[in-house]
């Protein structure tokens, strides 16, 4: 049974690096792809794009796309920019607490 779950889990993380090396070679990115290449979730993502914050574009008017060579540029340049907006972000959070308004 042991053996069973150890070939699983190979097997997932081989997927996972297939995954992530699929990323690594495709130049447009759908939201999805681009929130799994980042790291960011989708709810922030979709922040930053609705703030006009991060490049993106959005061809058809419904579906959102990211250049992965202007995303890398964004995210080595907007460090200081992210981590503004998770602070805001977190402050919004603890002070809109059900209950928590003054």
């Amino acid at each position: 049974m042991s053996t069973e779950i150890e070939t699983l889990q190979r097997m997932e993380k081989q997927i996972t690096d297939l995954q992530a090396n699929i990323l690594s070679q495709k130049n447009v990115l759908t939201f999805s792809e681009a929130a799994r290449y980042t790291g960011f979730s989708r709810s922030y993502l979709y922040k930053l794009t609705h703030l006009q914050k991060i490049p993106f574009s959005k061809p058809a008017g419904k579906m959102i796309f990211f250049d992965r060579a202007e995303l890398e540029n964004w995210l080595l340049n907007n460090q200081n920019e992210h981590e503004e907006i998770e602070n805001q972000a977190s402050t919004y959070v603890t002070l809109n607490k059900r209950g928590g308004r003054s």
